[in-house]
């Protein structure tokens, strides 16, 4: 028997139930017509139909013109209500909805009775009875009649205080509320917008008042933003200090211009439990448009326009790839294509190589190791287009372990012919932080048995978003052990001295835009030699890259620069074309 056939027969349980609350609403005073039969009918069919598509979330249903509803038995008997079927759910729901959260309950279901809404997307405590609340998220639509009148309310509750689903210092759903929301909308294909919000400085606080003082002051920015935003979607606490927002009501604009607001109201000195503080924040923001990704994608785009923001915008509102061009859809398909090929054992991806050479003989000293991703079409992906984004991933130190191992197997067939040369591979901070990075370094050595003298790891002062005791920790053990350091990008931030007083280094990479300009102007060709004079203090030998043309290496030479790295000696090329182009004899097939 289909469903629909079982509820024609149901009519018995219908009549029951509907003489069961006409004694309750006369019982209330309260005058309701009652609901015809065949409008019972056409209650339950929609009632099934909405809880076949609900994903384990509970369903309600109300005929809007006899103010008749259905709602799912689990719910009912956890918040102790009078039935599934009741007049005025509305109202009897609201009594069980905390106090400071029913105002705005109360208007949202006025303006769906009065027809100035077509839907809700609603956040609110509710209790069982007991004094105990649980956060809710609410979402519904109207179904309009042919004249154009409400008609139907129906949608459905989740109760997120089930299954671990809530955060227990904030109150809001956590992550794993957070991934399964987002992987029903990808599912369902339901288009939102997410915005990452985040503190910049936390720590500082905790350091200066204590953790209690910085749980407390979350606690007061987690509800403040929740009040704010309980009928615009849905707010949830993600790891460390970050929340997240996830809305069908408002777009990219409403979002900046709300974030605006906020960034303002917590930049300003406040007081807050007797102490004046200033919270500088950040934000990050992504469309979900499309749904032939998954939600570990979307949120390595998300914390990547998050990191933008911190890093790169001093707190300013990013959105992920949000010029509205194809290179936007690409950009996501992209980096879903990238991230399973890295969980299939980085698949298509290749390593190229940049030779260094040595200032006076032009000789090969060593090589840098590049990732490319090679697309099923043939179509070379450079790590400008993936890797800001999937350093940001769980997934990333997987793949630096593939570079690193790849470009040691790759070295050990230079090294028959060049003893003495020197594999240069980078190194993300996303890597160094992981616990096992220490591990993993030595497991790759003694796999493939690649001397550790001939092995350079690049860092960048980027790593000062790192534990610096542990990054000292590191390369104290690594160098110790015959490993060689390089600081890249030299100069282009502002923590590169530190860094450089702070670790030892073997080699100095000048930045290419100090280089570009050194056979045009004298203040930058000043500028190289003392750079070059700052690394020989620091016993450490100089790399510049961003060569290209023999001027420019002829006058890094006068500057006492020891190698060069640059398109006028190679630009990044497969290990195959590397070791033809320096009489490399190819490794034999086992």
């Amino acid at each position: 028997m289909d469903v629909l056939n079982a509820l024609e027969v149901n009519t018995g349980f219908q009549d029951s139930m509907m003489d069961t609350h006409k004694d309750e609403k006369e019982s209330n005073q309260i005058k309701y017509r009652p609901i015809p039969p065949d409008r019972m009918v056409m209650l339950d069919r929609l009632f099934n139909s909405y809880t076949i598509v609900a994903e384990g979330a509970d369903v309600f249903l109300c005929d809007m013109k006899y103010d008749y509803s259905r709602w799912a038995k689990r719910f009912v008997d956890f918040f102790h209500l009078e039935s599934e079927y009741m007049y005025n759910a509305g109202s009897i729901w609201e009594s069980h909805i905390h106090p400071d959260d029913r105002a705005v309950y109360h208007k949202s279901i006025d303006d769906l009775f009065c027809g100035m809404a077509n839907g809700h997307d609603m956040q609110y405590r509710a209790t069982d009875g007991s004094g105990k609340y649980y956060m809710c998220i609410c979402r519904g639509v109207v179904l309009f009649d042919k004249d154009g009148n409400p008609d139907y309310f129906g949608g459905a509750i989740r109760n997120q205080s089930i299954n671990d689903g809530i955060d227990k210092l904030t109150g809001l759903g956590n992550q794993t509320s957070f991934f399964n929301d987002i992987n029903l909308y990808i599912k369902k294909k339901v288009p939102v917008n997410i915005v990452m919000y985040g503190p910049t400085h936390f720590s500082r606080i905790n350091d200066l008042y204590g953790y209690d003082f910085g749980n407390m002051l979350l606690q007061h920015i987690s509800r403040y933003l929740f009040e704010r935003c309980r009928n615009i979607g849905t707010v949830y606490r993600l790891d460390g200090m970050r929340l997240a927002l996830v809305t069908r009501t408002l777009n990219m604009v409403q979002l900046h211009e709300q974030y605006e607001y906020y960034r303002k109201r917590l930049r300003e000195d406040f007081i807050f439990d007797g102490k004046r503080i200033d919270v500088p924040i950040n934000a990050g923001a992504i469309c979900l448009d499309r749904f032939d990704i998954n939600t570990d994608t979307l949120f390595s785009c998300l914390t990547q326009a998050y990191s933008e923001s911190k890093n790169d915008l001093q707190g300013g509102f990013s959105v992920f790839n949000s010029a509205q061009s194809p290179n936007k859809r690409y950009k996501i398909e992209l980096i879903n294509k990238i991230r399973n090929c890295i969980v299939e054992g980085c698949r298509n991806f290749q390593l190229y190589y940049q030779p260094v050479v040595y200032t006076n003989s032009e000789k090969l000293k060593g090589a840098e190791a590049l990732v490319r991703w090679v697309d099923d079409d043939g179509t070379v992906v450079g790590p400008n287009a993936f890797i800001p984004v999937i350093e940001n991933d769980a997934l990333f130190p997987k793949l630096g372990e593939w570079i690193l191992r790849q470009a040691m197997i790759d070295g050990l067939t230079i090294l028959k012919q060049y003893p003495d040369f020197v594999m240069n591979v980078n190194l993300s901070y996303a890597q160094i932080q992981e616990k096992q990075f220490l591990s993993r370094i030595h497991k790759a050595l003694i796999d493939t048995k690649f001397p550790t003298r001939n092995l350079c790891l690049e860092i960048t002062e980027r790593c000062r978003l790192l534990d610096m005791n542990r990054l000292v920790n590191i390369n104290g053990q690594l160098s110790q052990e015959g490993i060689k350091f390089a600081l890249d990008d030299f100069g282009t931030g502002f923590s590169s001295l530190g860094i450089l007083k702070e670790l030892t280094f073997n080699t100095i990479k000048i930045d290419r835009q100090f280089v570009m300009d050194v056979d045009k102007s004298d203040k930058q060709r000043h500028l190289v030699q003392i750079l070059a004079e700052l690394a020989k203090t620091h016993d450490c030998t100089t790399c510049a890259e961003g060569v290209e043309s023999s001027e420019i290496s002829s006058i890094l030479r006068d500057c006492n620069i020891d190698t060069l790295q640059g398109f006028y000696y190679s630009r990044p090329i497969p290990f195959k074309d590397f070791i033809a182009k320096y009489s490399i004899k190819e490794p034999q097939e086992s």
